[in-house]
């Protein structure tokens, strides 16, 4: 139990939990949380807008909903540590699993998977995406051990119609499908003859591709599931207004250590014995190319690159003679050994508890710092008239603090809004052309719930029209004059 691989894989494992379990921050929880609430009480999924009053009654594709139930549902039952702690399992899991499939030593592939692992951070959070890592994670490890064990491909079925009911992103899984069928095709192509790449490979493979894509429709919206993840990906005002669907910014720090990884996988092939296979070259390439053109796919991309990575560096090594050691017969420890490792293991066990304590302790002053909590209060006691015109930031948190109260004039469904309403929206936001008060007339736009330095609200704190009556470092509300000399 106390031998050093086996302590050493526990506290990756602690390690990968504690960088996940972080403070609740993104702005899309809050409406999922309402959203899994009123799907368990009125027992059925939504399938038109209910939480604005811009596309009210308009069709919605509520591709989420059963995460949204899974995530309200541990909610309820262990409030926010459940799901700090819950999402740091799944992240974790899915990490895990990618140190499972790295053909390194355990110290070189858990190396590696930690640095894949902060690459990664600035996708992470309460939120459903992280399922689909978890599950494109899965996908890769049964493909992968099916040249061994033909009969795991049966599982990818069973879990595309898990996945297509909590998240597009199964979109992923059948994309990995295709990707290994042709994979294989090019390895044969090039010269790789093994048993497993034999037509007896091909035919289940092409088969479980098929019937992947044909459960598909199993979920609520039917056939819809099919051109929804390519309608988002298409969307021009989500890559236009949305910071995950940006081009990663490799002046930041925090895309520093996928910009490391992506040169250390263009280097080390060429210096490395080892050489990539066409299917592995295929695999890296569409998912470099992926998470050059959106900072969510960066996960993703990772899932194939580490293990890629990993085997390079160690073929590099043994080549060189340095882990020569490593392969040494395994020897029985010495007790003081035992007694270290168990130490080591205990204090990380400690840290991991102490650390997840003061995460969650601490989710109400970090909701209070992130969110416009105090401007949330003031809305709810003084009732100014709507309707109202809130950041495209906080819709989530007005929708569960507020709604049925008040209907919010947009949230994070920016698929639901369109890109002619985002860019209106925008254009009003940024005081963009001469027309940029019309959709606050075009909606009646009565109460004005911004960020102080918004360029509206710094316009609109200068019309006599509107009146301030609330400010702190968070937020503002303004109202229409009239309407305030009138309460």
């Amino acid at each position: 139990m106390l031998q050093t691989r086996r302590v050493f894989v526990f506290i990756l494992a602690l390690g990968l939990f504690i960088m996940a379990a972080r403070s609740v921050t993104d702005p899309d929880v809050w409406w999922h949380l309402r959203t899994g609430q009123l799907t368990i009480q009125n027992h059925r999924v939504f399938h038109s807008d209910p939480y604005s009053f811009t596309r009210f009654g308009q069709p919605w594709v509520d591709h989420e909903w059963l995460s949204q139930v899974f995530i309200f549902a541990l909610y309820r039952v262990a409030g926010w540590g459940g799901l700090i702690a819950g999402f740091g399992v799944i992240i974790a899991a899915a990490f895990l699993l990618v140190f499972r499939r790295s053909p390194g030593r355990p110290y070189i592939a858990g190396a590696i998977t930690v640095w894949g692992a902060i690459a990664s951070i600035p996708c992470w959070g309460v939120r459903p995406q992280t399922l689909t890592l978890l599950l494109a994670s899965i996908f890769l490890l049964l493909l992968e051990r099916s040249y061994e064990h033909p009969k795991l491909l049966w599982w990818l079925p069973l879990l595309t119609v898990l996945w297509v009911n909590l998240h597009a992103g199964f979109a992923v899984g059948i994309a990995f499908l295709l990707l290994f069928l042709t994979g294989d095709g090019l390895d044969v192509a090039f010269g790789y003859k093994e048993p497993s790449l034999s037509p007896a490979r091909f035919r289940p493979l092409a088969l479980i591709t098929v019937i992947c894509a044909a459960v598909v429709p199993l979920n609520p919206y039917g056939m819809q599931m099919y051109r929804y993840p390519f309608e988002t990906l298409h969307s021009r005002a989500m890559l236009a207004y949305i910071g995950e669907w940006f081009s990663p910014d490799f002046h930041q720090s925090r895309y520093l250590p996928t910009l490391l990884l992506m040169l250390a996988t263009l280097v080390l092939p060429a210096l490395s014995p080892r050489r990539m296979r066409p299917r592995e070259l295929l695999l890296l390439t569409v998912t470099t190319y992926a998470a050059l053109r959106s900072v969510r796919h960066i996960p993703i991309y990772l899932l194939v690159a580490v293990p890629l990575l990993s085997g390079l560096i160690e073929a590099c090594l043994r080549e060189r003679g340095k882990i020569a050691l490593l392969d040494a017969p395994r020897r029985p420890l010495k007790r003081p050994i035992l007694i270290a490792n168990a130490f080591l293991l205990a204090g990380f066990l400690f840290f991991t508890i102490a650390r997840l304590h003061y995460v969650i302790i601490h989710q109400p002053q970090t909701e209070t710092n992130e969110f416009p909590a105090a401007a949330v209060s003031f809305l709810m006691t003084s009732h100014p008239a709507a309707p109202l015109l809130n950041h495209y930031n906080w819709g989530g948190y007005f929708i569960w603090k507020l709604y049925p109260a008040y209907k919010v004039y947009i949230d994070g469904r920016a698929d639901l809004y369109g890109d002619t309403f985002m860019d209106q929206f925008a254009a009003t936001y940024y005081l963009k052309g001469k027309a940029w008060q019309d959709p606050l007339n075009q909606w009646g736009i009565q109460t004005v719930v911004l960020p102080p330095d918004a360029p509206l609200t710094v316009a609109l704190r200068g019309l006599p029209a509107w009146k301030e009556v609330f400010a702190d470092g968070q937020a503002v509300v303004l109202t229409q004059a009239d309407t305030a000399a009138n309460r």
